[in-house]
Formats: C-alpha cells, structure tokens, sequence
C-alpha cells in the first residue's frame, strides 16, 4: 500500500494531465483561407472554444501584431475590428493591395501558445488590353497581323479575338512577370486574310480574369479595308425616244470611292466627258447617238469599266433592257466591264403604239371607258330615233286609210240635203254619216 502522501501526488499528477489534454483540444484556434481581389476588403475570422482564460491575436505576415483583443496595435486605419470576444476575434482588412498577400496568424496565450495559420491571397486585376500592328487601311487579299497585350494581372489573364460575331484562333498566349515579381503581362497574336466584307468590321480583343467577377474587359479596333471599285449606268429615262433627253449616271462603288470618271463612245477616239462628273447628257436624241457609250471609274485601287448599248432604231413597240457583266478585256486584275443594251424607238405606228410612260395604262382606261358611253349614247339615240320614225308611219297610214274610207262611204249632197231638211234621217244613216 502507497503511503497517504504518494497516493495524494499521483493524483493531483492524474488530475492534471486529464485537465491539461482537455485544455489542448478545446484552446486549439481555428482559421480559413482567403480570396480577395486588390482594391477590396477581407475579413479575418479566428475561433477557440475555451480560451483558457486567454485573448486572442492577430498577427501580419511580417509577424507585427494587428490586435490583441479589442486592443489595436497596430496604426494602420485600413484595419479595423469586427468581433471581439472571449471566443472569437475578426478583423477587417480594406483596400487591399498586392503586399497585404502572405500568411496571417491568430494565437492564443496558454501553455503553450497555441496559432492558427490563414492565407490571404490578392488577385490582381488586369488592365484594358491595348491592340497593336494596325494603322493604315489594309487592303483586300493582304494579311492583317494584330497584337493585344494586357498586364497587371495575377495569375495570368487569359486573351480572346472575335472579328464580328465570329471567333478568332490566336496565337498561343505569352506570359512575362512584371516588375513587381507579383503580377503578369500577357500577349496573345492573331493574323488573318482581309476581304472587302471586312470594312468597318470591329476586331475585338477580350481579357478573361477570375477578378473580374463575370465581368469582362476588351478593346475594338474598326477595320478599314481598301478594295477595288465596281460600277453600272442608269440611264434616264429608262426608255429613251428620239427627240428626248437621256442621262447615263455611272454610279460607282468602292473603298475609297472613285472621283475619276471618263466617258467614251466606242469607235471615236474623243473622249466626250473627263472630270468628276458621273452623269453624260445627251440633249437631243437621234439615231446617229446609236453606239456603245463606255464609263471608266478610277479610284486608287484601280478602274472599272462598264458599257451602256444604245440603239435607236423603229419599232412598233419598246423592248425590255437587257444588262450583263463581263471582264474588260485586257483590263488587268483590277478592272471590270458591264454592258448594258437599251433598244429604243424613234417613230411608232398610231395603232400598235405602247407608250412606256407610267401614264400609259391609265390614259388606255380613260380612251375606252369615254369610247364606251359615247357607243351607248349613240345606240339610245339610234333606237330613239327608230321608234319615233315608227310611230310616225304606223299613224300616217291610219290617217290615210280613214281618208279613203270617208270619201267611199260618204252621201251625196242632195241626200245630204234632204236628211237635214227634213230631218227624217234613219238611225243607219246617222251612224254612217259620223262614221
């Protein structure tokens, strides 16, 4: 048997060491990581269950204590206190920057001090990307070589084209740290064969970054392609007469526009018109202005011809203008021919004319809507005068036939004389006398 004072020994030694195992387990702080992006806010969150009688602390990664408790040590007006309790001790951290990266510590002071880690890491957000290797109109068929950059980013920013609506492949990115030793610029290329459906396309660079938030930044260059001009003639009117005016306007497309026009007549070696002037006016037409009239438009990036086909010859009626396009011979790549045939007439016959104006149908309508009452009238009058030549026949031949009647059946005089004298005249010869 241990003596009494031994036995007392062992267990205050029994006692203590349960109490001491208690006191690790629950004196034990408790951290998380975390994530914010520069220019923002954390908050820095340590937990104990039993303190033991002891405050907590919150230390920088340089190790300079932040708060102690509700005791701010540290004079630095972007950190302030949150929570303060016996179990709890949250601060905040504002406008963060890229040096507040790096490990912070909360302890607790028992025996032993016990710490918790917690990581902050800072993003850093990427700037405007900036296109490069653009600065005069390219023109069509060549290649366009651009460049986008973007730095400041942490990690490195991931980069996009688009032309349009439509996805670019890049290049395969380049990454360099910048001279921070904390951030990345990042620099993507992307080239790509340019048409004349290009111009005043945007080409559009995009910066991809967890900063961001859903958010994206990008920059836009508008393309400027130059191509090869195209043109037509419109004549006016469309259906020209002799003795009119015609217009031929040689309008012309193209990037830059051309300023530059010539007119020519095939076979005259005169040219009729040579300055800025698109339209040729041709003040009275007769059939010695038949021919082919030819529009060379001329811009930087070439020529275009285009040919208008004038006949004037007699016909009964107008025909339909025919248009077709085929290459100028020995143009060049960078020249285009269209013909245009236009036959029209100098006389018709009264008969089988069709007047091409807009007016014609109407006018037609008018003629035989007026030629119809006109029919009408003279049919009502023509029946009038039928039936009224047949009234008047059928009552003179009664008149006739009473006249004849009368002078057959009628008394002779004496008769006549002795009835009214003696007035003995029979009811027979009453009758036929009046009758």
């Amino acid at each position: 048997m241990l003596p009494p004072a031994l036995t007392l020994l062992l267990l205050l030694g029994c006692l203590a060491a349960g109490s001491g195992t208690l006191s690790q387990d629950e004196s034990q702080p408790t951290t998380s990581d975390e994530t914010v992006v520069a220019g923002g806010t954390v908050v820095l969150k340590c937990k104990v269950e039993d303190p033991d009688d002891s405050s907590l602390q919150w230390s920088n990664p340089a190790q300079q204590t932040l708060y102690f408790g509700e005791k701010r040590a540290l004079r630095d007006n972007r950190i302030q206190l949150v929570k303060s309790t016996p179990n709890e001790l949250a601060i905040s951290i504002s406008n963060v920057v890229l040096a507040d990266e790096g490990e912070y510590t909360c302890s607790i002071f028992t025996m032993p001090v016990r710490t918790a880690k917690a990581l902050v890491t800072v993003l850093g957000i990427p700037q405007n990307p900036q296109i490069f290797g653009y600065e005069l109109p390219i023109r069509e068929t060549e290649t366009a070589q651009l460049t986008c950059r973007s730095s400041g980013s942490k990690p490195a920013a991931q980069l996009r084209w688009k032309k349009g609506n439509k996805e670019l492949q890049g290049g395969a990115p380049e990454v360099m740290e910048d001279s921070n030793g904390k951030t990345f610029t990042v620099t993507s290329h992307v080239e790509f064969t340019v048409t004349k459906e290009d111009n005043d396309v945007e080409v559009t660079c995009t910066v991809d970054h967890e900063s961001l938030q859903n958010s994206e930044r990008s920059t836009s260059q508008k393309l400027q392609v130059h191509f090869k001009p195209t043109a037509t003639i419109e004549p006016d009117p469309l259906y020209p007469r002799e003795g009119e005016e015609l217009r031929l306007q040689c309008e012309a497309q193209g990037n830059p526009i051309p300023q530059e026009f010539l007119w020519t007549k095939e076979g005259s070696d005169v040219p009729l018109n040579l300055n800025t002037n698109r339209v040729l006016t041709l003040p009275f037409l007769n059939k010695s202005d038949s021919g082919t009239y030819i529009c060379m438009a001329t811009s930087t990036m070439g020529s275009v011809v285009v040919r208008y086909n004038l006949d004037i010859n007699d016909f009964s009626q107008l025909p339909t203008p025919h248009v077709h396009s085929t290459p100028a011979p020995s143009s060049g790549p960078s020249q285009f021919t269209t013909h245009v045939t236009m036959a029209t007439a100098s006389s018709f016959t009264p008969v089988a004319v069709q007047d091409a104006s807009p007016m014609s149908s109407s006018s037609g309508t008018y003629h035989a809507v007026v030629g119809g009452v006109v029919a009408v009238i003279v049919f009502l009058l023509l029946s009038l005068l039928i039936v009224l030549a047949h009234y008047l026949i059928r009552h003179k031949g009664t008149y006739l036939t009473h006249e004849a009647k009368g002078s057959d059946d009628a008394p002779d005089a004496d008769t006549a004389i002795i009835n009214a004298e003696g007035g003995q005249a029979s009811g027979d010869d009453k009758k036929e006398y009046f009758i």
